[in-house]
């Protein structure tokens, strides 16, 4: 099927129905064309660092366009039967598909967004990864902190203006929810640290349970987080069924992923690592990958032959159609050592120069399988946008360790998070409440002075179980002053931080039984997450939340965000009785 850039992209989704199994359908990329840049430096394949009177040289910390356009879009969270890799199941979707569809804004632009929760017996709510909504804390989808849950049957509208560029993700912040399948892709158009010719958007990188990813909460809050049986690229993959005669529910009709490109030609491609629990490291055979950006912050260039991505990470790479016409695997690189699969090896998609061919890939991989379950090497993340770390007035020192009361908890400080999603942190804040729940890990952060100044967070490991933990830090970039194994010693380690135009991203792992040390301004005010994107560890309590100049925060609430903040509270708080699904983790 050919685009309106004369490349084929193939994408399978599941269809899903509440009713019957619906085959697999294929849908070309939801890319809009009509996004144009506006004005004087045209964004073309020879100038992706032009956008209109702005460029990649543009502070996007102090400076948004703004387009006058407002987007609208529709999102539906239901369930239904589904068969993504072709064995069949209940699927929790956005829109019936898996993933959901692509938001598409340009920097600068609005966007109001529409979520209902049509499921027949989980609240619901939605996160958009990485945005940092400055002004608009209130509608960073987290029940229980930002929201209440929405109800069955409840809709609400959230509002926000796109003051980033790059790729990221929406996902269901409620439970375990996006593990059975409520995520989808954003896209916002903007300049590029490099020239490319075509833009093939999202390749999501998931794994993948043949049963409901909450019927394996049990297992996992013991101390034992289930090995999934499958893995999907873009909602897609073919799972072996030759032995599986006697499962009715192993169909066979699973399709790889195609994508069609044209030799000669400069593909972009968007990376996320959507998985429950696993690290990817991605790779096209024969390939060579040009990484553009870390998260929404545009890095300077770096060629490689792999790339890693540990949970809820993305990356925006190039590749060169500069191989002879043929097939070759793309590989999603499942790390084994880091979690367990049943079949990693069978993560792949096909990548053809000829669209008529039907064969299967014969290339080989040249990788070397990393060892570890840590992010790139630092030194290859250098944001193209230089700023370094200055005057930092307060360290928040934290510990993390697991407790074994009644299940797996794992704890920050002594204190596992669990909130409750009919009291979230912010009507507290709006009610004029002093004090917080213990359990709802608050630490407050104010600013002290007019000048820029910083605070910092070290994560220190004390579990001593060697695991690597994705954080992820809600409405803010953070600056990687340092990621190391050993213990942070708060007189010396600050020596050796890297301030000088440091990394910066949103998930950056914490290397087991060592330190995270992360660094970000206190310019937003909010109740904002930091948490691990493993989801089973999430569900297990590893987050905190920064109460942000908490005397700031209401100044951005309208009159209707709060009228709307009480409906949707109201509303779960008349139903919660009715809703046949108990909160048994940490809720986040």
């Amino acid at each position: 099927m050919k685009s309106a850039l004369g490349c084929v992209f193939s994408a399978l989704a599941a269809s899903v129905s509440s009713s019957s199994l619906h085959a697999l359908r294929q849908t070309p990329p939801q890319l809009d064309y009509h996004l144009l840049p506006r004005a004087a430096c045209d964004n073309t394949n020879k100038s992706r660092s032009c956008w209109g009177n702005y460029s990649i040289d543009t502070n996007y910390y102090d400076e948004t366009p703004d387009t006058g356009v407002t987007r609208e879009y529709w999102l539906s969270v239901e369930e239904g039967d589904c068969a993504p890799d072709g064995y069949a199941r209940q699927c929790q979707t956005i829109n019936g598909t898996v993933p959901g569809p692509t938001i598409f804004a340009d920097w600068g632009d609005s966007l109001i967004i529409h979520v209902t929760n049509n499921l027949k017996s989980n609240g619901t709510g939605i996160h958009w990864h990485g945005l940092r909504q400055s002004g608009s804390n209130i509608y960073d989808g987290v029940p229980g902190i930002t929201q209440c849950a929405i109800a069955i049957g409840q809709s609400m509208t959230y509002r926000f203006k796109v003051s980033q560029y790059g790729s990221t993700w929406y996902h269901s912040h409620f439970s375990l929810q996006y593990a059975n399948g409520v995520f989808g892709g954003m896209i916002f158009n903007g300049p590029a640290t490099a020239n490319y010719d075509e833009d093939l958007g999202h390749l999501f990188l998931s794994d993948w349970s043949h049963v409901d990813v909450f019927t394996r909460w049990f297992a996992a809050r013991n101390g034992q987080p289930p090995a999934l049986e499958s893995g999907l690229i873009n909602g897609t993959n073919k799972f072996d069924c030759s032995n599986s005669s006697t499962d009715p529910n192993c169909t066979g009709r699973g399709v790889k992923l195609t994508t069609v490109v044209e030799k000669g030609k400069k593909y972009r491609l968007r990376l996320v690592n959507a998985a429950v629990d696993g690290v990817f490291q991605f790779s096209i055979d024969k390939h060579k990958l040009k990484v553009i950006a870390a998260d929404l912050v545009p890095i300077k260039p770096y060629s490689t032959s792999s790339l890693k991505l540990t949970e809820g990470q993305r990356y925006d790479i190039i590749f060169h159609a500069n191989q002879a016409v043929d097939n070759y695997w793309v590989r999603a690189g499942w790390l084994n050592a880091c979690q367990p699969n049943v079949n990693p090896d069978s993560i792949t998609s096909v990548l053809r120069y000829n669209a008529s061919s039907t064969l299967d890939p014969t290339s080989t991989s040249d990788v070397t399988v990393s060892s570890d379950c840590l992010d790139e090497p630092l030194a290859s993340l250098v944001p193209h946008l230089k700023m370094d770390v200055t005057n930092i007035q307060k360290s928040f020192d934290t510990y993390l360790n697991i407790s074994t009361t009644n299940y797996v908890h794992w704890t920050i400080n002594t204190s596992s998070l669990l909130i409750d999603w009919n009291n979230p942190t912010l009507k507290q804040v709006f009610n004029g409440e002093s004090l917080f729940p213990t359990d709802y890990n608050v630490l407050a952060i104010n600013k002290t002075t007019t000048d820029n100044e910083w605070i910092v967070l070290v994560i220190q490991d004390q579990s001593n179980l060697g695991l690597e933990h994705p954080i992820h830090l809600h409405g803010h970039d953070f600056w990687i002053l340092d990621q190391s194994t050993g213990t942070f010693d708060a007189a010396t380690s600050p020596q050796s931080f890297k301030t000088k135009n440091p990394p910066r991203r949103d998930v950056a792992a914490l290397p087991g039984n060592g330190y995270l040390a992360i660094a970000f301004m206190p310019d937003n005010p909010g109740a904002w997450l930091c948490h691990c994107h493993i989801a089973w560890h999430a569900s297990e309590g590893l987050s905190l939340e920064f109460l942000e100049r908490e005397a700031d925060i209401q100044a951005d609430v309208s009159d209707s965000d709060r009228t709307q903040f009480n409906d949707i509270c109201q509303t779960w708080s008349d139903n919660v009785g009715t809703q046949a699904f108990p909160q048994e983790d940490s809720g986040i």
